[in-house]
């Protein structure tokens, strides 16, 4: 034969222990004292004497050790404890705790048992309502569902009300977890995005100094004229100058603490004319050709990079020629077109590709314009053509909201 392995009963909560002890102790208080509901020649009495009152009241204590552990089979032994308790004397302990059962069977217990039992319960309190007055024909008769609604549907009402209320707050607390989650999400993509975004315009603003160092200190190795020299290493120091205080601004945006860095000036559009020239020093045969009226900072930022980016792209891959910055502001919309002689090394190019490309075309995507740049023929032969359109009325009337 196989043994059968012990029935291990779930171990009581720690307040479960406390309410079957107070009930217990309250039932012994009352039959201390001689308190009973009825007497003993009442007609539903079967067990005379205050002893039997004492059996339904210790399995009643019993099954409150079970209100949270096994809610559904202590509700089960206190309804028979609870019978039980009707053929004696009676003790409104046993009573008391036999509602705290239902209460907790509905709390505690399975979502089905929730469901169920204020039904269940409120179905008996009418019937108990019903049934007896048509059978009796007397008022009092109605006490008995109002007595069953007192034990049974009251309780389990009041369980079900608390159960709802607790499921909405653990609801809420979730949504309010999953918000948490999603916004701290939302914060480090934000994060990454900035910095890639800052990582773009340490491109941009170096490249150009950089490109600028690498061909003029070509030119000063390659020439033995010494005037030629002096010039080019003078131009490779104020690049070199510009492009280290540039560095150390981004690196000091980037770095944590940023709150001990002083401001910095942001490019604007009156700048360009200082770029253009900076481009004429690095060898760069650049033209300027602008009209444009007040714009918002960030459409000056963005035409700013766009044109330092289209520069050192010309400084490094497009052939000797007239380089044209055309700037034009009208109908709501900044346009930007800068034209470069088309190089050699431009050819195993994909138009829009490279790292500068895309940032200066998301550049124009933050701002809800547009841009292309690509090979094009020209009049004197093929050129490379960067355009950009950037909306100024939009932001405007965004920014004063």
């Amino acid at each position: 034969m196989v043994p059968m392995a012990a029935v291990r009963l779930p171990r009581p909560h720690r307040f479960d222990v406390w309410a079957a002890l107070g009930g217990l102790l309250g039932g012994l208080v009352l039959w201390g004292f001689g308190l009973g509901l009825r007497h003993d020649d009442d007609a539903m009495v079967q067990f005379a004497g205050r002893g039997p009152i004492l059996v339904p009241l210790v399995v009643m204590a019993g099954c409150e050790l079970l209100r949270r552990s096994a809610p559904r089979a202590g509700l089960c032994l206190g309804t028979l404890a609870l019978a039980a308790d009707q053929l004696t004397q009676g003790s409104i302990a046993t009573i008391v705790m036999y509602t705290d059962l239902m209460y907790a069977a509905v709390l505690y217990g399975p979502a089905s048992t929730a469901r169920r039992l204020p039904w269940v319960t409120g179905l008996l309190s009418l019937t108990g309502v019903l049934v007896p007055y048509a059978v009796w024909r007397e008022p009092e008769a109605l006490l008995i569902g109002v007595v069953t609604a007192g034990v049974a549907f009251a309780p389990a009402s009041t369980g079900l009300i608390v159960r709802n209320h607790r499921e909405a707050a653990d609801a809420a607390l979730l949504r309010a977890e999953q918000t948490a989650l999603l916004a701290e999400m939302d914060r480090s993509q934000a994060v990454t995005a900035e910095r890639a975004r800052m990582a773009r315009e340490l491109h941009d603003l170096v490249a150009n100094h950089l490109s600028a160092i690498a061909i003029h200190s070509t030119a000063a190795l390659s020439l033995e004229d010494e005037r030629t020299s002096r010039e080019a290493l003078s131009v490779i120091r104020e690049n070199s100058v510009q492009g280290l205080s540039e560095m150390r601004r981004l690196i000091g945006i980037l770095r944590d603490g940023a709150q001990d860095r002083e401001p910095a000036a942001t490019p604007t559009l009156d700048g360009l004319a200082a770029l253009v020239e900076g481009a004429r020093a690095n060898g760069l045969d650049a033209a300027l050709d602008a009209e444009h009226e007040a714009v918002p900072a960030p459409v000056e930022l963005a035409a700013y990079r766009i044109v330092q980016e289209s520069l050192t792209n010309a400084l490094k891959h497009g052939a000797p020629g007239r380089v044209t910055v055309w700037l034009r502001q009208r109908d709501g919309t900044l346009s930007l077109r800068v034209t470069s002689p088309y190089g050699g090394r431009d050819a195993p190019r994909a138009p829009g590709s490279g790292a500068g490309l895309v940032g200066m075309r998301e550049r124009a995507a933050l701002l809800h314009g547009t841009f292309d740049a690509g090979p094009q023929d020209g009049p004197d032969g093929k050129v490379w053509v960067v355009r950009a359109e950037l909306p100024v009325h939009d932001i405007d009337r965004g920014g004063s909201e």
